[in-house]
């Protein structure tokens, strides 16, 4: 059971983040389709930032959770860069917002992949030495604790075998949330969703409110690549994210755009990724049987399994999701 939970939690955690990526836009009155390529851009900038990093031998293994740390943030950073693309031309430019998100989508991988050939002469990038595992997940030898150490079950839980994104993620999305929904820039951004001209007379700047929902936006989805490439494709950037950018989206509808809601749908889509990555090793019940193994269904419908739930949760939800008034449509301030 704890290895379920561990599991649902690095496939869920990535969601989370980037759904609350997506509402801090959309709630700012910009539809950002964008979150799939940013992803993609976060994930080979923390790789590359790793590699870099272990070329160089700035940091050894033992100082891993540092590196690591610093690759979130030059994620991030990139990925608020990125999604300045979607600004200018969604703020700037009256850009339809959802050729634009479209655009970015299908920039990123190219160029991503362009650079990862340029960089390893292959179509994968990975760190030079040693694995994710090794260098960044928490485990016993962290605390100079021998390897067969036993936390009890909380503890094993918690801090072992876990990586610390995780819990950075969490208490972002935690911060992030209580901002949105608790302070005065949360209302006022939220207000440039709603009704931007009504902000305006209040002596609200819709523009900046606007740029700075985008940018967050891209600063957690910059954020949730890297997590996915650290957590599920062992530190390793390949052009794509596995859909995680649209699965995010289908979170946000699911949550609609509130980070509580979000939070569970996260968890929830998570358990059944997990479940469609590890049936084969999952013993739900400790006694060492692998029941969705042993029943004989084709792996392809685990693997479909997520991507479905995804169809049926949004074909119930979609119809009663609140959007923000004035989500995807341009701030004229001539306008009236």
């Amino acid at each position: 059971m704890g290895f379920l939970i561990q599991q649902t939690m690095l496939y869920a955690v990535p969601l989370m983040i980037v759904a609350l990526a997506g509402i801090f836009a959309e709630r700012s009155g910009v539809i950002n389709l964008a979150l799939e390529g940013i992803m993609i851009f976060g994930a080979f900038i923390g790789v590359l930032f790793v590699r870099v990093m272990q070329e160089n031998q700035v940091f050894t293994q033992e100082q891993g959770q540092l590196l690591m740390l610093l690759a979130l943030i030059a994620a991030s950073v990139f990925g608020a860069l990125f999604s300045l693309l979607l600004s200018f031309s969604a703020i700037n430019l009256k850009a339809d917002q959802t050729i634009g998100g479209t655009a970015l989508n299908m920039l990123a991988p190219a160029l991503v992949l362009f650079f990862i050939n340029l960089i390893a002469q292959q179509n994968a990038m990975r760190m030079v030495t040693g694995d994710a595992a090794g260098w960044f997940m928490i485990k016993p030898s962290t605390f100079g604790l021998p390897k067969d150490h036993d936390f009890g079950f909380i503890g094993n839980l918690l801090i072992n075998k876990v990586y610390l994104t995780t819990y950075i993620c969490l208490a972002v999305f935690v911060i992030l949330s209580v901002i949105l929904y608790k302070t005065k820039f949360g209302l006022r951004l939220r207000s440039c969703g709603e009704n931007p001209h009504a902000a305006d007379s209040l002596g609200i700047n819709v523009y900046k409110m606007r740029y700075a929902g985008v940018t967050i936006s891209g600063a957690l989805a910059g954020m949730g690549g890297f997590t996915y490439a650290l957590t599920t494709a062992n530190c390793a950037s390949t052009g794509e994210v596995a859909g995680y950018g649209f699965l995010a989206l289908a979170v946000m509808i699911f949550g609609n755009w509130k980070p509580l809601t979000v939070a569970m749908g996260g968890i929830l889509f998570g358990l059944f990724k997990c479940i469609s990555a590890t049936y084969t090793s999952l013993d739900i019940n400790g006694d060492g049987v692998y029941m969705l193994a042993e029943i004989g269904v084709s792996p392809y419908v685990y693997r479909l399994l997520p991507y479905l739930i995804t169809l049926i949760v949004l074909a119930f939800t979609s119809k009663s999701s609140r959007v923000p008034k004035a989500e995807g449509i341009p701030y004229d301030k001539g306008q009236r």
